[in-house]
């Protein structure tokens, strides 16, 4: 069910598209090449996020917050990815998984405490998977022991998002093995916290500016009103966060695929062979046309699941077709425009070797493909005629 369909932008939010748009441009891009080979994200650009309100687009205003729509933070994830989905990322997290954990999920005191740091100088983090527990997210094994008027916490956290950039992490623990899903908890944990240490920072295929580490928990103090949510209901707090979050993967999937695309389009046009340009060989302009066409219907899959979101519709389906079929777009079409440009694209001299890479996660973190397939089966097949 079409909500809202891309052509009905409001006003509002086109003005917001193009002012990210030129941000991205003028801002990001001239460090996206340094940033991915030195695999670290510039400091000062991330303070330019909170500057213009990139890292609290939901935020209330009352908390500092831009007090904008999840539409609205789609759009801005995809036009970073458009170009350094590194740049993407950080703020979908942000917005999608730890903004709205708070925001759905938090009590009043934890909304006041936290979301005026998130919207102004703070990054979050969301620690859920281990090395046991990726897509059985809730096979995890850290702990959370009751003591007093605090929870000790102990395990490892890995694969963490924004990790080495974060000072408050949402953190997902059980009360107790034996409950299964019921005992798993989700806690707000500071990195000042007793007992909070980050391990290893992976070196990755693709999106390196991202900061990806090891959270490591050791007897790690959180106070009992740190809990998110009700204790023995984080399993709740990650289905409804990361279904949100799925969108969010989407959108710098369609935003990077469609950085990747514009510039095979444009190199098409520029290179010469045969005393013509390539635009002009039935071959390329055929598989631009291919491409243009399936980048606009993931676009539409996954405007379509936001807007759903914002009105209150029922979303799940809609929000795993949504991230399969653009992280399946994200790396076609990723991979023919190194094609287009031939052995050019192969090398870092033109960024679509860069986006490549970058594509590939999009099958697997927040839900791999594989889980998304399931996920829509699951809904196909208990509808009843």
């Amino acid at each position: 069910m079409l909500i809202n369909p891309l052509t009905q932008l409001t006003e509002e939010e086109e003005m917001f598209r193009d002012a990210i748009r030129i941000f991205s441009e003028d801002k990001i891009k001239p460090l996206t090449q340094k940033m991915d080979e030195e695999e670290t994200f510039d400091s000062d650009l991330l303070k330019q996020f909170f500057k213009i309100n990139l890292m609290g687009i939901q935020i209330p205003e009352q908390w500092g917050g831009a007090g904008g729509s999840f539409f609205m933070s789609i759009l801005a994830v995809e036009e970073l990815s458009r170009v350094d989905p590194s740049a993407g990322v950080i703020v979908d997290v942000q917005n999608t998984l730890v903004n709205n954990a708070l925001l759905n999920w938090g009590t009043k005191k934890q909304k006041s405490q936290y979301l005026p740091q998130l919207s102004s100088h703070k990054v979050g983090a969301y620690a859920l998977s281990e090395s046991g527990a990726g897509s059985d997210a809730f096979a995890l094994k850290t702990i959370a022991t009751a003591d007093g008027n605090s929870f000790l916490l102990n395990g490892q956290k890995l694969w963490t998002t924004n990790a080495l950039e974060a000072d408050i992490f949402v953190v997902f623990a059980t009360v107790d093995p034996n409950l299964g899903h019921r005992g798993i908890t989700a806690f707000l944990v500071e990195k000042s916290f007793p007992g909070f240490s980050l391990g290893k920072k992976e070196i990755k295929l693709g999106i390196r500016a991202s900061s990806t580490c090891e959270v490591i928990l050791n007897d790690c103090r959180v106070p009992n009103e740190n809990v998110l949510g009700e204790i023995g209901n984080g399993y709740k707090v990650s289905i409804e966060t990361l279904n949100e979050g799925r969108i969010g993967i989407a959108g710098q999937m369609i935003g990077l695929a469609d950085g990747a695309l514009h510039f095979a389009i444009q190199y098409s046009r520029e290179r010469k062979q045969f005393d013509q340009s390539l635009s002009n060989f039935q071959a390329i302009r055929f598989q631009l046309a291919e491409l243009s066409t399936q980048l606009e219907a993931a676009r539409l899959l996954t405007y379509n699941a936001a807007r759903m979101k914002d009105v209150g519709k029922p979303f799940i389906r809609e929000a795993a077709m949504a991230k399969y079929f653009a992280s399946q777009v994200a790396e076609k079409i990723t991979s023919q425009a190194i094609e287009i440009l031939g052995g050019y694209g192969y090398t870092r001299d033109y960024p679509v070797e860069k986006y490549f890479r970058d594509s590939k996660i999009g099958k697997i973190y927040e839900g791999t493909s594989f889980m998304q397939l399931e996920t829509i089966s699951k809904f196909i097949l208990s509808k009843k005629d």
